[in-house]
């Protein structure tokens, strides 16, 4: 065997961290299914990994740094040879975040991620959507084997038909046990490709489905269509289907809770004698009473002309902000009656402005 430290290329003074870096940046780098065309990938990880099953144990690189290559011998030294198989251990637990830091997952599921764009009326009341997306399904034309109709696939040679083959790991008789990258861990091979699919079993279409979106549904909302992903092999189910609703912002509307909010114009003289104005809602036109000396900033409610409530049943309700209106161009004449309402208005009493007179008169004594 080689030196591991010279496989690893790491000094003997090397650290832990030293020795982890090096071997994931090997490993990945050598990695057999990251090289399918190199013959001779399989083999150089074979020794980088063994390398650091024994630089990664401190018992083992002892005995190694203190017996040198001895140490590898099958039936002398510290290490004699014992099979045992990957599958009696934890193999996380081994390799740590390794797979992780490879790009290696558990295996796609499927599950497809789309959008769904609603108005705010539709969330608030609630809709059915037609969704159209694309998706990865079996070939109906082979049903998913790959094979043209009238041919079966040949079972691979390389695995004996499991999909999965083992692999030895250098020095120390570990067995690891991986996908067949021959066959691509379906255990066959296709000898007279599917015209439709290619041989690869799966085809792409377009789906259309219909989608039921609740009343009072809020946006970035989500809703799991099962079995409406992606189908990440032929003798595998579909994955799941996640739509996120996307709720379009209003002209008039911008939502609290279950409440409505909306901001509405009116002019002095309505603010100071009161009155009725016509406002927005959801279900249309409504009426709103304007209290007799309503202040800028005010904000009315009108109950029940909300956002439907999703547990609780009923409605929230509708929050009306009022701003009054300065008028920017006015005639002499409306001039002449202002200049009179305010030679009128300043013997009268302000209780805003008088409170706002104590206030200063607090602060400067």
């Amino acid at each position: 065997m080689r030196d591991p430290y010279d496989v690893l290329s790491v000094a003997r003074s090397a650290t832990q961290d030293e020795i982890k870096g090096a071997f994931r940046k090997l490993a990945a780098q050598h990695h057999p299914d990251r090289n399918p065309d190199d013959p001779g990938a399989q083999q150089r990880f074979k020794e980088i990994n063994a390398a650091y099953q024994i630089l990664s144990d401190p018992q083992k690189r002892a005995a190694f740094d203190r017996f040198g290559p001895a140490m590898a011998g099958g039936t002398t030294g510290p290490f004699q040879g014992v099979p045992f198989d990957m599958n009696d251990l934890n193999l996380d637990a081994i390799f740590g975040d390794l797979l992780g830091a490879l790009g290696f997952r558990q295996g796609d599921r499927g599950t497809l991620q789309k959008e769904v764009r609603i108005s705010f009326e539709e969330a608030a009341f609630g809709c059915t959507k037609d969704v159209t997306y694309e998706r990865v399904e079996s070939c109906v034309d082979c049903s998913g084997t790959g094979s043209a109709p009238g041919s079966t696939p040949d079972r691979c040679s390389a695995c004996s038909g499991r999909g999965r083959v083992r692999v030895q790991q250098g020095v120390l008789p570990i067995a690891i046990e991986r996908p067949c990258s021959r066959c691509r861990g379906t255990g066959r091979i296709v000898i007279d490709p599917c015209t439709t699919c290619r041989g690869a079993g799966l085809v792409t279409k377009e789906r259309t489905i219909e989608v039921t979106i609740p009343p009072g549904v809020e946006n970035g909302a989500t809703r799991l269509v099962e079995r409406g992903g992606n189908a990440p092999r032929p003798d595998r189910a579909a994955g799941d289907l996640e739509l996120t609703v996307r709720v379009a912002p209003h002209d008039l509307f911008r939502r609290v809770g279950d409440d409505i909010v909306c901001t509405m114009p009116i002019s002095f003289p309505q603010a100071a004698l009161g009155g009725e104005l016509q406002i927005p809602t959801l279900d249309g036109k409504g009426k709103l009473k304007i209290p007799a000396g309503t202040q800028p900033g005010t904000v009315l409610r009108v109950k029940g002309k909300g956002i439907p409530r999703r547990v609780m049943g009923g409605r929230g309700d509708q929050l009306v902000e009022v701003t009054v209106e300065v008028p920017t161009k006015l005639t002499a004449h409306q001039k002449e009656l202002i200049a009179q309402l305010a030679q009128e208005m300043g013997e009268g009493v302000h209780p805003q402005d008088a409170s706002f007179m104590d206030k200063l008169k607090g602060l400067f004594g």
